[in-house]
């Protein structure tokens, strides 16, 4: 009880007591009597009050137990939903955990088996070339006069595949005319044993009578899945341009194995564009057309890239799922005319210019111009309506960081020994 009660009751039970011994007083009990009715009052009121006292301080203990006994109950029903809880988390991450492994698995093997034929190709020619019975393919891609400084470049590429020595870049895509990054280009490069860079061109005449040219290709196809896979990791909407070739859709060993990985990761296909040539994609046959259309079941979508002819099948690109054609900015702007007045295509004389990527978006195709290196040919990319930029003038291709690299590549040495394992082999 608090201190104000207390005081009121003591001064309540002195009062009953006086008056008690007032009573006695004048009943002519004489002044003990009344002194002692006074002592008995008081301790007769006191011990009332402390039982009464105690029966109070009784129930709010057994209420105060009671409702620690309800907290008992609810806090153990608590703890038994969070360990339920716990018990269902622990075996989602055992499952995912079994399937991010499942998948890497499956992802190395098909890696291992790339660059085992990879391997197995480079190896007979060089032995071809070491041996002199044939040198150098040439051009026709029957053999020539042997020829050292081909080998040696096939050498070199050879070691750099082995090696690892397969570098990602990235160039920005960017929206117009606000400039904001929305996709990038990915490009491969080699290496050589003194760290120069060999670009394309230096080493194409080489590799690409060899068949080298598609398992570049293919080992770029992974690391964008698996660069895209980082980013989707880091929230960051951003999709990437990966060439894909006409070699690589229609390898009947590598194909069915790309597309069984790529169905288990179908999530990146909004992240993930697959883009080959215009003369790429009209060449193609029935077994690169079905393939592309099961790439585009899963969701991936394709773009067309050194376009020069803008008279296109727009339908044709629309049942191919083709989402995006870059058109260099110097074809673009070279296929003005002024028709009647107005400006015009040369391949389209009687659309006007300005109305080429509207009529290219109801076919739900975007125009990206690359190669795009001046501000004035900004200003005039405007005018013609195209949404998206790519070009030095808004970034270089970029390396990817080293660390980067070495997580997204498989190790040195597994490649070397994949590529042993297939020679000695044979």
């Amino acid at each position: 009880m608090g201190r104000a009660v207390m005081a009121l009751l003591a001064g309540a039970y002195i009062f009953v007591s006086f008056t008690v011994a007032a009573l006695l007083w004048r009943a002519g009990a004489g002044w003990g009597a009344g002194i002692a009715g006074l002592i008995g009052a008081l301790g007769f009121l006191f011990a009332l009050h402390d039982l009464i006292g105690r029966r109070i301080e009784t129930g709010a203990l057994r209420s105060e137990i009671e409702r620690l006994k309800d907290a008992q109950r609810i806090l153990a029903e608590h703890l038994e939903s969070t360990q339920s809880a716990l018990e269902g988390l622990a075996d989602t991450l055992q499952e995912e955990a079994a399937s991010k492994t499942e998948a890497l698995t499956s992802e190395m093997r098909m890696l291992e088996d790339l660059v085992a034929r990879m391997g197995e190709s480079l190896e007979a020619r060089m032995t071809l070339a070491r041996s002199g019975l044939g040198g150098g393919f040439g051009p026709a891609g029957g053999f020539s006069k042997p020829d050292h400084q081909t080998a040696a470049l096939l050498e070199t590429v050879r070691e750099a595949l082995a090696s690892n020595r397969v570098d990602l870049y990235l160039q920005p895509v960017v929206s117009l005319p606000q400039r904001r990054t929305v996709f990038y280009e990915s490009f491969s490069r080699l290496r050589d044993d003194t760290g120069r860079v060999l670009m394309p061109a230096e080493y194409l005449s080489v590799a690409e009578p060899e068949g080298l040219v598609s398992a570049i290709d293919n080992l770029l196809l992974f690391r964008c899945v698996q660069i895209v896979r980082r980013l989707a990791k880091s929230d960051r909407k951003v999709g990437i341009f990966c060439n894909i070739s006409l070699a690589s859709l229609g390898d009947e060993v590598f194909f069915p194995q790309f597309l069984e990985f790529l169905s288990q990761n179908r999530d990146l296909a909004g992240a993930l564009i697959f883009e080959l040539g215009q003369n790429a994609f009209m060449e193609r046959g029935s077994i690169e057309a079905r393939n592309m259309a099961k790439l585009a079941d899963l969701g991936f979508r394709f773009s067309l890239d050194k376009v020069t002819d803008l008279d296109l099948d727009f339908a044709d690109l629309s049942r191919a799922d083709v989402k995006f054609l870059k058109i260099s900015a110097d074809v673009l702007l070279d296929q003005l005319l002024e028709v009647e007045g107005r400006m015009a295509l040369k391949s389209m004389r009687d659309l006007q210019a300005s109305d080429f990527a509207a009529l290219t978006r109801r076919y739900g195709v975007e125009v990206i111009a690359e190669k795009v290196e001046a501000e004035r040919q900004v200003i005039d990319i405007l005018e013609l309506d195209v949404g998206y930029g790519q070009g030095h003038l808004f970034g270089e291709p970029r390396a990817i960081r080293d660390q980067v690299l070495a997580e997204t590549a498989p190790p040195a040495a597994f490649m070397q020994s994949a590529l042993r394992r297939r020679a000695g082999g044979r």
